[in-house]
């Protein structure tokens, strides 16, 4: 009786496991890697403008500035598939990586100046403020897979 007790538990164990949800690929989480541009800029322009509760206008205004984003998102999503693929990607360089970074501020320099226009004051603190929400959420996400690679690399030692 206690055999058939412990190959039970044993049997719904590896159930368990077994139901871990599948991935597509290294780095796909399959959120937005299969749409189009157009696709990701509106899905963007709908959820700012249930959150801000935006006008027309502002509507208009803000898809062409996520449309561009998208774009530039999807060129560089591309050439990282193609290094990928061609066993040519390398890890960034500190100098690399410092470029990238500056070059990341002066866009959200930019980006903030343009919903500053284009937002009245309520709206552009509600946004701020989800800006904020996002990059913590994104910082938390980090610490935790730093966490599990830690983890992973002490398992193997």
């Amino acid at each position: 009786m206690k055999q058939f007790f412990l190959m039970v538990l044993a049997l719904m164990a590896f159930q368990l496991n077994a139901q871990e949800p599948r991935r597509e690929g290294p780095g796909d989480h399959g959120k937005m890697m299969h749409l189009s541009a157009e696709e990701m800029a509106t899905l963007q322009t709908k959820k700012m403008t249930l959150h801000l509760d935006l006008n027309d206008k502002q509507q208009k205004e803000i898809y062409a500035i996520n449309f561009e984003q998208a774009k530039a998102r999807k060129a560089r999503m591309e050439e990282r598939k193609a290094k990928r693929e061609a066993g040519t990607a390398e890890r960034p360089s500190q100098e690399q990586r410092v470029e990238r970074m500056n070059a990341l501020l002066d866009h959200k320099i930019e980006m903030k100046k343009k919903m500053k226009t284009i937002l009245n004051e309520e709206q552009f603190a509600k946004w701020e403020k989800a800006q904020a929400r996002m990059a913590h959420k994104r910082k938390e996400g980090m610490k935790d897979k730093r966490a599990k690679h830690a983890k992973k690399m002490k398992k193997q030692q």
